[in-house]
């Protein structure tokens, strides 16, 4: 029987490729992308299945949304239903936000149809007032508004929306050549340019091949930037996986599977290195597959695509690679949607202010466009593009720097152009007011409930930590890594983080805190030099990410009290029961190690403990003695316990002290949020 794939029957069908996954997997059929077969028997029932369902759908209400965010709270007033009907539904999608966290319009549209609802969008000057008051009412739909949506949408169904360049991210073990690769793709020599061989920030590039334009996301490969390569999976379309062919599988290779996986990104191997003499592809390729990459080859989905990055070997079988899959997941984008996108990068120029890189995902971002991106908001005086060429707009998937923001916006904040600045001014306030909430929330609730009563009790050490850096990317980086180390018995706390040099307030900040300021590529002002001088606080600058955390995994270790072991001493089997004037005396046979005077022992009868005292009395025949070794007879007197039975153990033992190590601080997988 002839086999039919996943995309092809979408295609068909008129439907997304995840909503016939997820429909094909409610029927127990074993799909994991849209290159998956299934058989033409399935494939039939897909099509009744469909069918029925469309002829059945009811018209049901229509709900009015806004062309911006909107969040859970608002969408369940306009939709009338509870607000935990809308939070279930966002988690089956595996979005995890809070009630008032503002929703990408994409996620909205989903979440509204695949509630059964219908939408249209307000028209300008039309607003849907949402208060408490209005959750719990009932709108009433008339059937001529439901006659106008299913007007409104077949005429967007029928509006052919243009395809969109596909953006790409390349992710691997450090040092495996992942900036290489890009190098040997964009030609220039950008590899050459980081310390330590770690590309530090993201990057956009976009890149011309066969008349078609392919963007890359350059994100770093070292595990403490997990929340960049995060914000980067979740604007990418398609992961390259680098992977060394002499090296192979290592720690953050697993990482970065995981981040593209939590972000339900396709992934395409580059087996990279072909050219060493030590290189092993079918390794790899075993490897991966015990991950859950199997190759096509192999009967599994996933492409593999040998390369030598240096050499510039397999590099256009690696592009042709990534427009078929472009081709295969049908990637588009209105043009005459309100424009939005991602905020990839921003930093702080002193002549010209706040420039962020972004990369636009919906409609087109023009010159003189006034944008809100997360709590700051601007029109936009100057665009770039990736080369530093002037440019009057950007279309879906073009990464461009942009001037004119108020303020540096955070790397993953969603950036929307809005009608003016009062509408611009007003939502960045609204978010503004909406974080400081959020932030506040959480805190009081970890403060009373969790820290404070471990503090009390002496169990919590807490590290005070200022963190400066060059670039905001690089501040919530290192910032996030430190939020993932964890040990029960020390908090690490953030009082400060922020782009540019250490100044005299950040010296005055931590002398008053007694916290320690780590630096990354900045140095110190000469005004904070002479506090330093003074007030003697501990500053480290970096330019090695590795060295950084490593200090700061020391200086965990050092806070951590000395664990405290019990060791086994030796066993004393008891084989006979004497009355002195003492009190009961076992008389015992030393089976393994040693009986040592004062050591601390237990009694053990039938496997069970019976009691836990220690060793007060220790003789052989008439003799007192410190130890008796082992195969030696002796009499053993315990200290409070005489209720000895024929067969007993005595299990002496010590406590010994232990210097913690730095394998055991824990980290926590990172959190993959969705870019909103």
């Amino acid at each position: 029987m002839s086999k039919v794939r996943v995309y092809q029957l979408a295609k068909e069908l008129g439907v997304p490729n995840s909503e016939l996954i997820e429909l094909l997997k409610e029927l127990g059929e074993e799909v994991k992308s849209h290159s998956s077969t299934i058989d033409e028997a399935t494939a039939e029932a897909i099509k009744d299945l469909i069918q029925e369902r469309t002829s059945k759908k009811a018209v049901g209400q229509v709900i009015l949304l806004p062309r911006r965010s909107i969040t859970p709270v608002e969408l369940a007033g306009r939709m009338k239903i509870d607000l935990g009907t809308i939070m279930s539904q966002l988690m089956k999608q595996g979005i995890l936000v809070t009630p008032a966290q503002p929703l990408d319009l994409e996620v909205v549209v989903k979440l509204v149809r695949d509630l059964g609802y219908q939408f249209q969008f307000e028209k300008d000057g039309e607003k849907q007032e949402t208060t408490i008051e209005t959750i719990s009412e009932t709108k009433e739909v008339t059937e001529k508004e439901s006659k106008e949506t299913e007007e409104v949408k077949e005429e967007e169904e029928q509006k052919e929306i243009p395809t969109r360049p596909p953006v790409i991210t390349v992710m691997g073990h450090v040092d495996h050549g992942k900036t290489t690769l890009l190098d040997a793709i964009r030609k220039t020599n950008i590899a050459e340019r980081e310390y330590g061989q770690i590309t530090q920030h993201i990057g956009a590039y976009e890149v011309e091949w066969n008349g078609r334009t392919i963007v890359f996301i350059d994100t770093p490969g070292h595990e403490a930037f997990a929340a960049l390569r995060a914000r980067g999976a979740m604007v990418t379309d398609i992961v390259i996986l680098v992977v060394a062919a002499d090296d192979g599988v290592m720690p953050q290779t697993i990482e970065a599977i995981n981040c593209a996986r939590s972000a339900e990104v396709p992934i395409i191997v580059a087996v990279n290195k072909i050219d060493r003499p030590d290189a092993n592809i079918d390794r790899v390729k075993i490897q991966l597959s015990e991950q859950g990459l199997v190759p096509e080859e192999w009967g599994g989905e996933t492409i593999f695509v040998p390369i030598s990055a240096l050499k510039g070997q397999g590099i256009n079988e690696l592009l042709e690679m990534i427009l078929l899959m472009a081709d295969l997941m049908e990637l588009r984008a209105d043009l005459d949607a309100p424009a939005w996108g991602y905020i990839l990068e921003s930093k702080m120029d002193s002549k010209r202010g706040a420039i962020a890189t972004v990369i636009v995902k919906q409609g087109i971002l023009r010159k003189g466009d006034w944008v809100v991106a997360g709590t700051t908001y601007g029109r936009i005086r100057l665009m770039t593009d990736w080369e530093g060429k002037e440019v009057k707009e950007a279309p879906p998937s073009k990464p461009v720097a942009i001037l004119g923001l108020e303020e540096l916006p955070e790397p993953g904040d969603k950036l929307e152009v809005v009608e003016d600045g009062r509408i611009a001014k007003e939502m960045a306030e609204q978010r503004a007011e909406l974080r400081r909430q959020q932030q506040l929330q959480p805190s009081r609730r970890i403060t009373l409930e969790d820290f404070f009563a471990q503090m009390q009790v002496g169990k919590v050490k807490e590290l005070n930590i200022i963190v400066k850096a060059d670039v905001q990317g690089s501040v919530d980086a290192i910032t996030n890594y430190l939020s993932r180390l964890e040990h029960p018995e020390v908090k690490i706390s953030i009082i400060h983080k922020g782009v540019g040099d250490v100044s005299e307030n950040d010296v005055m900040l931590a002398a008053a805190s007694n916290a320690v300021i780590l630096g990354f590529n900045v140095r110190v002002e000469p005004s904070g030099r002479r506090a330093l001088q003074r007030e003697k606080v501990d500053v480290r600058l970096y330019r090695i990410i590795y060295d950084l955390i490593e200090d700061v995994k020391r200086v965990i270790v050092g806070l951590l009290e000395p664990i405290r072991r019990q060791e086994i001493l030796g066993v004393a089997e008891v084989r006979a029961i004497f009355k002195t004037r003492f009190g009961m005396v076992a008389g015992c046979y030393v089976n393994f190690g040693r009986m040592v005077i004062n050591a601390p022992c237990r009694v053990i009868r039938n496997g069970q403990v019976v009691t836990t005292t220690r060793i007060i009395s220790l003789r052989h025949y008439t003799e007192d003695r410190s130890e008796i070794p082992e195969g030696m007879e002796c009499g053993i007197g315990l200290d409070g316990f005489s209720d000895f039975e024929i067969g007993d153990l005595i299990e002496a033992f010590q406590i010994v002290e232990v210097q913690r190590s730095i394998e055991e601080i824990r980290e926590k997988a990172p959190e993959m949020v969705a870019m909103r």
